[in-house]
């Protein structure tokens, strides 16, 4: 019986070459595995417009796709290559054993504790004025249903006499400090959802630093959303060189929402307890949100907030109903205010006295939307 077509690639890249070209390869009808030394190339039909449209500097595609192109035995079709070994059947021999060996969440994923814990009652729904760190300490393990939240870039930073290198590596070390407490309340299947914004400014690849602490940190990566705030201003100013290719500075108008699991993908709840709509499902999960930036910033007195409907879409669609969520950088309340809204429970922290007096303010606001509603209803 003829097999897959079957090529093998010495192992000389790093696990994130890896990683983001084996997504690639898969989506393009590569199937892909490890040994001990080698990566194990199992293919019939191929995307090779896919592959080289995704080529971005990365090592093994590139290796992959000289292999492919030494094989003579083949046709096109439609864009794609058709190999003749290709078994119609699409059968690939010890199929078991070879999915175990596959590169997945499973290569890096660690053994957490399966039993979720019970949390105080006289710790959820409120905002807790205090350091994040030591309050997240006090908390057992296994206890938080989903974290959305989203970094400030400037806290512990001091920049007198110290180098821009230190300034970042402290400052990532005291968050990571914090991710890593909030990765041991976090409940098995839990989320961990995280709004960032790339220090363009700094050339600081934000989101690509916090997913690399998360991967090893064993959670799994859920994927990847970008917000996009319609922020035309932005679009349509270049700076740096101007019309020369000295040293021209990207703009953007988009931050990225990267969404990790704990343990396991799939997260039990009751069915009573979904809300979500038939309508909004089809349409957040897309990967592309198009939501304008929080207008009341001024109002709120914090300069970098994500907006409700951001928070409203997050929760809904990675949460059931009573579920607990936390915000280990409250801020102003966004996500303890949607939260309730919602009628999750929840938990906010932040270390800022005028915040936590604002986003206690605005869980006024939602009880008497709350109360509205119940007159109405």
């Amino acid at each position: 019986m003829e097999q897959y077509k079957t090529v093998a690639i010495k192992n000389e890249y790093s696990n994130t070459d890896i990683m983001s070209a084996f997504q690639i390869l898969n989506t393009a009808g590569i199937q892909t595995e490890l040994d001990d030394n080698n990566i194990i190339l199992n293919f019939d039909i191929v995307d090779m417009k896919y592959i080289e449209y995704q080529n971005k500097n990365n090592r093994l595609i590139g290796s992959v796709l000289d292999e492919l192109l030494k094989i003579r035995s083949f046709s096109s079709a439609n864009g794609k290559i058709v190999f003749k070994s290709f078994n119609k059947a699409k059968k690939v021999q010890n199929k078991d054993e070879n999915k175990k060996k596959r590169l997945g969440y499973e290569y890096y994923q660690k053994n957490f504790a399966k039993n979720n814990n019970e949390i105080s009652e006289k710790v959820v729904n409120k905002i807790h004025c205090a350091n994040s760190l030591e309050f997240l300490q006090t908390l057992p393990d296994n206890c938080i249903d989903l974290i959305l939240t989203s970094p400030p870039y400037n806290f512990g930073i001091t920049y007198n006499n110290t180098s821009d290198v230190n300034v970042w590596e402290g400052y990532f070390d005291k968050l990571f400090a914090i991710f890593k407490e909030c990765n041991r309340v976090l409940k098995n299947g839990g989320r961990f959802i995280i709004n960032i914004q790339p220090l363009f400014s700094d050339y600081i690849p934000t989101h690509h630093i916090v997913s690399n602490f998360f991967f090893k940190e064993g959670l799994i990566w859920k994927g990847e959303i970008i917000w996009e705030k319609n922020n035309y201003n932005c679009k349509y100013c270049t700076w740096g060189s101007w019309k020369s290719p000295s040293s021209p500075y990207m703009k953007y108008s988009w931050e990225f929402i990267e969404i990790f699991c704990k343990d396991t993908l799939k997260k039990d709840g009751k069915k009573d307890d979904i809300d979500i709509s038939a309508g909004e499902f089809k349409k957040w999960v897309y990967g592309k949100w198009s939501i304008a930036p929080e207008r009341k910033m001024k109002k709120y007195k914090h300069d970098a907030m994500f907006p409700e409907e951001l928070a409203k879409r997050a929760i809904k669609l990675f949460s059931y109903k009573n579920d607990i969520v936390l915000d280990p950088f409250n801020g102003a309340g966004t996500t303890t205010k949607v939260a309730k809204e919602l009628d999750r429970e929840f938990i906010g922290i932040d270390i800022d006295e005028a915040y936590c007096k604002t986003a206690k303010e605005r869980l006024k606001e939602a009880d008497t939307l709350f109360n509205h509603k119940q007159q109405k209803d």
